[in-house]
């Protein structure tokens, strides 16, 4: 139980305050209408990259290879945010939509894309290491 709290509290966290985010009807708004999209775009697309990761780190004894481990990461995510997106047809003055997912899906995807990117680098000999 102990490990399972380790690895599965971080995620269950951020879906929490994802959540807590998407209930509120009073979401302020930052002055110009495009800066205000942008931003929340912006965001959407952190906190699904968040969340890819954190699955990645819950999932990752379980899986042998990180492609595997980063697609199953990226797919929860999208689930998770069509799950929110529709929450959020039910929050007065708000509205669930398809492109906030695709945003949340494309967060997530860059996440586990930095991640393969880091995996890749670490797999590299570092010059000036290798025996001469």
């Amino acid at each position: 139980m102990k490990q399972f709290l380790r690895h599965w509290f971080p995620p269950l966290v951020w879906m929490a305050l994802i959540f807590m985010v998407s209930a509120r009807s009073d979401l302020p708004h930052i002055g110009e209408r495009w800066l205000d999209i942008l931003l929340k775009k912006i965001g959407h697309a952190v906190a699904y990259g968040v969340l890819a990761w954190l699955y990645r780190r819950a999932l990752h004894r379980h899986f042998s290879t990180g492609s595997t481990l980063r697609t199953i990461s990226i797919g929860l995510s999208v689930a998770y945010a069509l799950s929110d997106e529709y929450h959020q047809t039910f929050v007065p003055g708000r509205n669930g939509t398809l492109v906030d997912v695709a945003v949340d899906g494309v967060g997530a995807c860059g996440a586990m894309l930095l991640d393969w990117w880091q995996e890749r680098r670490r797999a590299l000999p570092r010059q000036g290491s290798a025996a001469q």
